[in-house]
C-alpha cells in the first residue's frame, strides 16, 4: 500500500466518521448529547479538509474545472 492509496483510505474513513457525528447530532436526545456530537463532527470535518488539502497539493485528488454554462444548466434543471 502506497502513501496515495492510505490518504484514500484515511479520507473515506473521515467522511464515514463526518456521517455518523453528523447522524448522532441530529438524532440525539439532550443538549449535552448534541453538542458533543455537534463538536465531534466539527473536529472530523477540520481534519477531512487537512487530509483533501494534503491530496491535492500532491495531484492525487485533483478538482475539476466546470464551465459555466453547464454549472447554469444543472441551476436551471433543479430550479424547474
Amino acid at each position: 500500500m502506497d502513501d496515495r492509496q492510505l490518504m484514500e483510505n484515511m479520507l473515506l474513513l473521515e467522511k464515514g466518521a463526518c456521517d455518523l457525528m453528523m447522524h448522532g447530532a441530529i438524532e440525539s436526545s439532550s443538549p449535552n448529547v448534541r453538542h458533543a456530537f455537534a463538536c465531534s463532527l466539527n473536529d472530523s470535518l477540520d481534519m477531512q479538509e487537512q487530509i483533501y488539502g494534503k491530496m491535492q497539493e500532491k495531484g492525487w485528488y485533483p478538482a475539476q474545472q466546470v464551465e459555466r454554462s453547464k454549472m447554469e444548466q444543472v441551476r436551471q434543471k433543479f430550479e424547474a
